[in-house]
């Protein structure tokens, strides 16, 4: 699942065991060779959709991990790239590799919830992080976006429809979850990661709630669903000008 370069089982226990800063920190030097990074061809699907409606001068990276998405902000934005996360381990690795490829980026470590910017980015994108936030902390976490962008900018990430329960996959997270909750019943410092809990409904109007105007875009890239609907769309909530 992980590969010879990924973490061990152990490393894995440790880390699940531990808090969520600290457990990136553990994962950071192995976590590119995870399944949690978020694929090139999700990546690259976004980069795609958003030089179609940009450019743009400024980005901002949310819970930026690594850096991976950092390119697709540098394809879409003129002037600067910003990665925000609050592991300083990921941070580290993200500067490491990135640092002389990428010279417009910086690296700033904060909270998502407390984020520490005037409304200076035309565009905030985030892959694969909102699992770590609980549906009542959406409300702040948007509102911090809100606050970030200036009036016209957007807030993109993509979002995978869910599986099916008659398939595989359905279970698998279905199984995560309740791990995660039974560990964090019985277990501090919790470890707050639920695939399940991020629902496209609820986030809608959580967005709309926080002044933003809300549109799903499909990635066709990745087709279309038996029912028609696309297995992968990217929202787009925009700050009124």
């Amino acid at each position: 699942m992980f590969g010879p370069e990924g973490p061990s089982l152990r490393e894995l226990a440790v880390q699940a065991l531990s808090s969520v800063e600290r457990g990136y920190d553990l994962l950071a030097p192995k976590f590119d060779h995870t399944p949690f990074r978020t694929p090139d061809s999700v990546l690259s699907a976004v980069a795609a959709a958003l030089e179609r409606t940009g450019p743009y001068d400024d980005g901002l990276d949310l819970c930026c991990g690594t850096g991976a998405g950092v390119a697709v902000l540098a394809k879409v934005c003129r002037r600067s790239v910003t990665g925000v996360d609050f592991s300083a381990g990921m941070l580290d690795v993200a500067r490491q590799r990135t640092g002389v490829v990428q010279p417009r980026v910086s690296w700033v470590r904060a909270d998502a919830r407390a984020l520490p910017f005037a409304p200076a980015f035309d565009l905030v994108v985030s892959f694969g992080a909102f699992g770590h936030f609980l549906p009542s902390e959406l409300p702040g976490l948007f509102a911090q976006v809100h606050s970030v962008l200036r009036p016209g900018g957007c807030f993109a990430f993509p979002v995978v429809a869910p599986p099916r329960p008659a398939s595989l996959a359905y279970w698998v997270l279905l199984g995560f979850d309740t791990a995660m909750r039974v560990r964090n019943a019985l277990w501090r410092p919790p470890f707050v990661m639920y695939y399940r809990a991020f629902r496209l409904g609820e986030v809608r109007s959580e967005l709309a709630r926080a002044g933003f105007q809300v549109e799903l875009r499909a990635l066709l890239e990745f087709g279309r669903r038996r029912d028609g609907s696309p297995r992968v769309r990217m929202v787009v909530a925009r700050r009124p000008r």
